[in-house]
């Protein structure tokens, strides 16, 4: 029983984005956004190392260049709010984009091929921001890589161009 307890408590139920924060993709990114949202909260682990236990509420947003990680509990309570830098993704992101480009246009001209090569290296790099967001919250959050890899997608949903 204390095992079903502890999946309950150590886990996501509520993800926004900051309306402020967020750039309107076209409406590819904008399904993947939505996905992203409902696939995280119907499967995570997410929890605060030191901290009883949630369920957690998590609001994302850019605050002057960084990211911006709100963590309240299932009440509404502040927890913590971790600031993350963005320029370790920098590079990471900028790929991703112009290989998501890539892909999009593909998607309605390519050969199947064409579009599963472009696939690939489109979720190497998405598996590479993923990762790199696990280490930078190393000690402040834990998650495992699925939960990881859904966060980093809705990084990028901060900073796509409409």
């Amino acid at each position: 029983m204390r095992h079903l307890d502890s999946q309950r408590r150590n886990r996501l139920f509520s993800i926004t984005l900051d309306e402020a924060s967020i750039g309107r993709g076209n409406p590819d990114q904008e399904h993947e956004r939505a996905i992203a949202i409902y696939d995280l909260i119907e499967e995570n682990c997410f929890g605060l190392p030191g901290h009883a236990g949630g369920p957690y509420q998590l609001h994302i947003a850019l605050h002057e260049s960084k990211l911006a990680l709100n963590i309240r509990d299932d009440a509404g309570e502040p927890i913590v709010v971790h600031i993350l830098s963005l320029t370790p993704f920098r590079r990471i992101l900028k790929d991703y984009f112009m290989i998501c480009e890539s892909y999009y246009a593909a998607i309605r001209n390519a050969s199947p091929a064409q579009i599963e090569a472009i696939d690939m290296g489109r979720r190497s790099l998405h598996n590479e921001g993923a990762q790199l967001l696990a280490e930078r919250l190393r000690g402040k959050i834990d998650c495992d890589f699925d939960t990881s890899r859904r966060i980093f997608t809705l990084v990028t949903a901060l900073h796509w161009k409409g």
